[in-house]
């Protein structure tokens, strides 16, 4: 047998095989879990603050970006593929072209426009997303530790004025900054949770975070150890717990039901199990709540963390 005549019977059997990966493909591709209403949002969870809508238009606009750019590579790959083939052109080698100003400048100038645009998307929304309001509706200090969650809901539970505006020593590691706009009268009620802690509605692990729905939350996130995270997964977004340093963001519940939430950072031994809930109600629920924490004993707070050293504190208060 010729040579060439051996080389078509060599690609026979991959052009039979052709249609059976592509429908393996398909198949892999449309075998998940996924409705068609959730294909719009590309692997995201359904938002449930009024502020993950942006973060998830952030993430679709990425996406459309990057397909953009894959079809257009896609293509061009593809193009020299089918028509600069040997066997089409019957030319053993091409002629090579060691310089082209204006093609080495298209992939120069490019991805360059490419970066800058999403790095003003993302700059334009980060700045959005970690603004703070002058004074939130309600404050709590979020404390991660080895193997768990703590939260400190820092409330006027009992509506009275005598219990006085002193910040406890408890809330040493949270700056001043923040403070200031602690309700007046705080008494304060916590809760925490142990590796074993379970919901008691839904057995899910990890202590449950309550939240009003309709109304403006701000999450202090202090740590007693190492660098945890704090992952709310329908909220889209998470924000880093560090030790001697303090972070914080907003955000508004809008959809009521439990959701689960985790640390993202990996912190240990037990990091998988850094597992915690969180539970939207209505704003009379939620009040009804922290009475029922206050009943059981659980008021005050329970130690926020390491606290910031002086030059940090000092350095981040000349930036307000």
């Amino acid at each position: 047998m010729s040579p060439n005549g051996s080389d078509r019977s060599s690609r026979r059997p991959m052009r039979r095989k052709l249609p059976q990966v592509l429908t393996a493909g398909l198949v892999l591709a449309t075998a998940t879990g996924c409705t068609y209403k959730d294909f719009p949002r590309l692997g995201m969870p359904t938002p449930v603050t009024e502020e993950a809508p942006r973060i998830l238009s952030l993430w679709q606009g990425s996406w459309a970006a990057a397909l953009a750019t894959g079809v257009l590579v896609w293509g061009l790959i593809l193009w020299s593929v089918i028509f600069h083939r040997r066997s089409r052109t019957k030319v053993e080698v091409p002629t090579q072209t060691r310089y082209n100003m204006p093609i080495e400048a298209l992939y120069t100038v490019v991805p360059l426009i490419i970066v800058s645009v999403l790095f003003y998307f993302t700059a334009r929304d980060e700045s959005k997303l970690l603004s703070l309001s002058p004074k939130p509706a309600h404050t709590i200090n979020v404390v991660g530790y080895q193997w768990s969650w703590a939260f400190n809901y820092i409330e006027n539970v009992d509506g009275s004025s005598a219990t006085g505006n002193e910040i406890p020593k408890e809330l040493d590691a949270i700056p001043d900054k923040f403070r200031k706009d602690f309700p007046k009268s705080a008494e304060g009620v916590y809760d925490y949770g142990v590796p074993g802690t379970r919901n008691p509605q839904n057995g899910n692990p990890g202590p449950t975070l309550w939240l009003p729905k309709g109304e403006k939350v701000r999450f202090v996130l202090t740590s007693r150890d190492v660098i945890h995270s704090f992952w709310v997964v329908p909220f889209l977004m998470k924000q880093d717990v560090f030790p001697g340093h303090t972070n914080a963001f907003e955000v508004t519940p809008k959809e009521e039901g439990t959701y689960m939430g985790k640390c993202a950072e990996l912190c240990g031994a037990d990091h998988s199990r850094m597992l915690f809930n969180v539970k939207i109600v209505s704003p009379e629920r939620y009040q009804a709540h922290l009475k029922e924490l206050a009943k059981k004993g659980q008021t005050g707070y329970v130690p926020a963390g390491i606290e910031q050293t002086d030059p940090a504190r000092n350095a981040e208060t000349n930036k307000l």
